[in-house]
């Protein structure tokens, strides 16, 4: 049986496992937003990062990859690694994954998402909404084993424009960064 994974952030440029088909898409009636607290890899627990998660929104899409894998050894070695990567994810959802946002039918169903939900029961790191700017400062000030949050959030931005993707609320976000950083108000810690 095939497995598909979506990646809507890092997992469209950082893989990190074996797959056999990659096709861009979106789904619909999400968007992605940086709600997701990260204190494992771009913050830590004193100075958590922000990374994006999946909210429901009707009428919305958000555009990411999927990713098709076929051999049993291909899919428990994404899983092992998925499981790790994304363990501050507390949802796994099945969607349908569309190669246009106006097609009735999906391209694939039953594509695997990991979601980090706003239940601060079952996800001890979601941090929510806040404005951009609160967002944007964080983000500048946080960073983590895996680098600075910023540079999570221009890959994601990069990742996005290579495909022609705009959203709206990473493009922001981006230039808020980018206008705290050139102000210098605030340097790498």
């Amino acid at each position: 049986m095939v497995m598909w994974v979506f990646g809507y952030g890092s997992l469209i440029w950082k893989t990190g496992f074996p797959y056999d088909e990659k096709l861009p898409g979106c789904i619909k009636g999400y968007r992605r937003v940086f709600y997701q607290g990260s204190t494992d890899h771009r913050g830590t627990p004193e100075y958590p990062g922000r990374t994006v998660t999946l909210e429901p929104a009707e009428g919305e899409v958000c555009w990411g990859v999927a990713y098709k894998i076929t051999r049993k050894e291909d899919k428990e070695a994404a899983l092992n690694h998925l499981e790790v990567r994304e363990k501050q994810y507390d949802k796994k959802e099945y969607v349908d994954f569309f190669n246009d946002p106006m097609a009735i039918t999906p391209v694939v169903s039953g594509v695997m998402v990991y979601i980090a939900s706003p239940d601060k029961k079952l996800n001890k790191n979601y941090l929510g909404p806040a404005s951009l700017e609160e967002i944007a400062k964080q983000i500048v000030e946080a960073q983590g084993p895996s680098g600075p949050n910023k540079d999570y959030l221009f890959q994601l931005e990069k990742a996005l424009l290579e495909f022609r993707w705009e959203d709206k609320h990473v493009m922001d976000l981006a230039n808020e960064v980018r206008t705290l950083l050139s102000d210098g108000e605030h340097t790498d810690t």
